[in-house]
């Protein structure tokens, strides 16, 4: 019998060697392949998993050993949550793929997946500050010009796990993959960039963030600048042109043979500002000179550090290959993240109140920066709860008593202060320091998050009033924010 005539106005759908890739993040035989190691069951798994708290039903359960903890005690957990399989040193009852070393095995499916995603274009980004706002102001941009078909790292993914984790986790038919890599220490950003391969390597900035195991800002741009390491033959290394250290940090890349393109506000900038004016909402109308042609859009996120960070998405997103009109609209449609500058609204006397909740991280250069926007956020009244800065060493006090200026320029009503880190900042402000309009600013210095949740109590919120709340998140006030949004919804 002859085939049916197709019909003249009906085109072929293209075929690519993208469409013969799996469907299925793994399977068992693939894992044997990648990991040189023995599977005892069939199976497909959905997911990948090192921590068998975060499992989810589908995953494959990587069984890590470490120093303090073997992560082949918590198989039974997760299995319980939904694991199909685990990846062991060791034979288990259970369905598994025995290998000789579960930490290699996961070096080794995190390298067959990056080889596998034929199309797959790898973004690496790192630097001092914004590492994951930029992380994930990049992948959406690419994930809404490619349709769903970008990947990332989640949530601070970014050490010698977390990379090699979000690599394994990353599909076949991915066509992008947006990398995050940190450091606490020198050498480590290195093998992170080789395990990534990025197409393209992204510096957000430079600033005394772990100096106190670095020892200086330069040690820091050297350090951060090994993510060019790892680069493909080829690849493009983005550059703060405004970094007292961007001709340090180029030097780096060409030693790499990458091309160099920079982005700020600097009048030699590749990707440069142009104008930048208050959006509704919040945000910013930004204006941007990309060299061979302008381009305007809107960001959601409010702060002039977000204005320079978006040169640097939009810079990734074009040596990336991805589309600027997309781009834009998905920078306009941003709203904050958890601990990262999240907005809730919260009751307070007489109506709710603005919480900006900073509560993850925080650094000189990030205090400063969103003291600034918390300037230029409309409210009746401004106050702010600052959590210790850490990692600082022996330059802890001197940069803790600098915050007076930008809390003094921010206008603030009032100040809570924790950790004992602040005791520096709490002494320059007993000296009149920080108020506005020549008055003293009302303070308190408190141990926890305890102490500072009953101290804002004592303050008290008004309807207008906005609070922002940042610190490392190793004082932990987290709690507050959510304490207070907790009690937003009841």
């Amino acid at each position: 019998m002859n085939a049916p005539l197709a019909h003249p106005m009906l085109h072929q759908w293209p075929v690519t060697q993208r469409d013969s890739l799996p469907l299925a993040l793994w399977t068992a035989a693939e894992i044997e392949a990648a990991c040189r190691g023995i599977a005892s069951h069939d199976f497909q798994a959905s997911g990948v998993e090192t921590d068998s708290r975060d499992v989810k039903s589908g995953d494959v359960f990587i069984a890590l050993q470490g120093e303090a903890m073997d992560g082949h005690r918590f198989i039974p957990q997760a299995f319980d949550k939904g694991a199909v399989a685990a990846i062991v040193d060791r034979p288990v009852e259970y369905p598994h793929v025995l290998v000789k070393d579960t930490t290699a095995a996961l070096h080794a499916l995190a390298h067959a997946a990056r080889d596998r995603a034929i199309e797959a274009v790898r973004i690496g980004i790192t630097g001092s500050v914004g590492k994951t706002g930029v992380k994930e102001a990049i992948f959406a941009c690419l994930d809404r010009a490619s349709r769903g078909a970008a990947h990332r790292s989640v949530r601070s993914y970014n050490n010698h796990v977390g990379v090699p984790l979000s690599l394994a986790r990353m599909p076949a038919r991915a066509k992008f993959g947006v990398f995050e890599m940190g450091m606490n220490h020198a050498g480590e950003i290195a093998p992170l960039s080789a395990h990534a391969r990025p197409h393209v390597a992204l510096i957000t900035t430079i600033a005394p963030a772990h100096i106190e195991n670095l020892g200086s800002l330069e040690a820091i741009a050297d350090e951060k600048s090994q993510i060019f390491t790892g680069l493909v033959p080829g690849g493009v290394a983005i550059i703060p042109a405004d970094s007292e250290w961007a001709g340090r940090m180029i030097g780096h890349a060409r030693a790499c043979g990458a091309q160099v393109v920079t982005f700020g506000r600097a009048a030699n900038a590749d990707v440069r500002l142009l104008d930048a004016i208050p959006a509704a909402g919040g945000g910013s109308l930004v204006t941007a000179d990309l060299g061979d042609r302008r381009i305007c859009y809107t960001i959601a996120e409010p702060g002039e550090h977000w204005i320079v960070n978006s040169l640097g998405v939009m810079a990734a997103v074009r040596a990336a290959g991805g589309d600027l009109a997309s781009a834009g609209l998905a920078l306009a449609e941003m709203g904050g993240l958890k601990g990262r500058g999240a907005r809730h609204s919260i009751p307070a006397a007489g109506g709710t109140a603005l919480l900006i909740d900073e509560s993850y991280n925080a650094n000189p250069a990030s205090m400063r920066a969103t003291l600034k926007a918390l300037a230029q956020t409309p409210a009746v009244r401004r106050l702010a709860v600052l959590g210790s800065m850490k990692e600082l060493g022996d330059f802890a006090d001197a940069f803790h008593r600098q915050l007076a200026e930008p809390i003094a320029e921010a206008g603030l009503a009032h100040a809570i202060l924790v950790g004992p880190e602040m005791a520096a900042l709490a002494e320059e402000l007993g000296k009149g320091a920080g108020g506005s309009l020549g008055k003293a600013l009302t303070f308190a210095h408190c141990e926890g998050p305890a102490e500072a949740i009953a101290a804002l109590a004592a303050f008290g919120l008004a309807n207008g009033d906005a609070v922002l709340v940042k610190g490392s998140n190793s004082v932990g006030l987290g709690r507050l924010v959510s304490h207070l949004t907790d009690n937003a919804r009841a």
